[in-house]
């Protein structure tokens, strides 16, 4: 992540999302999410999650998995092996962090019909307006 908070002037609105925003685009993000999932069940290795995860560039999975273990929600093991093997590990805070992921899966599934009904409405008012 980068320092965009610390980049422009912000109201104080900003200044204290700046931070919670930088993470959840972190995390949050597709081929994140699907990393860490595959990564907290067993160590995982590259060539594992490139064929488990479906559409991701090689680019993209080098990416991602350098900014996760960057943030320290991976650990990158190497075995000096030939060819070296190379294993991708949940620490902690990735456990933590899945617990939470689950707890917004479990209120998205609880409140799904809510919010279907809710857009429903909304597109009601709108096309009458």
């Amino acid at each position: 992540m980068n320092d965009e908070c610390d980049d422009v002037p912000m109201s104080d609105v900003q200044v204290e999302a700046c931070p919670i925003v930088q993470i959840i685009d972190r995390v949050a993000g597709k081929w994140s999410v699907s990393i860490l999932v595959a990564a907290i069940r067993q160590p995982v290795r590259y060539t594992e999650l490139e064929r488990s995860i479906p559409g991701i560039s090689r680019r993209m999975l080098t990416l991602t998995l350098r900014n996760l273990e960057r943030d320290g929600l991976l650990t990158r093991t190497v075995y000096p092996t030939v060819p070296p093997k190379v294993e991708y590990n949940a620490t902690e805070s990735a456990r933590e962090l899945y617990g939470h992921l689950t707890g917004l899966l479990e209120w998205a599934e609880r409140h799904r019909p809510d919010i279907i009904e809710a857009r429903e409405r909304y597109d009601a008012l709108v096309a009458a307006a």
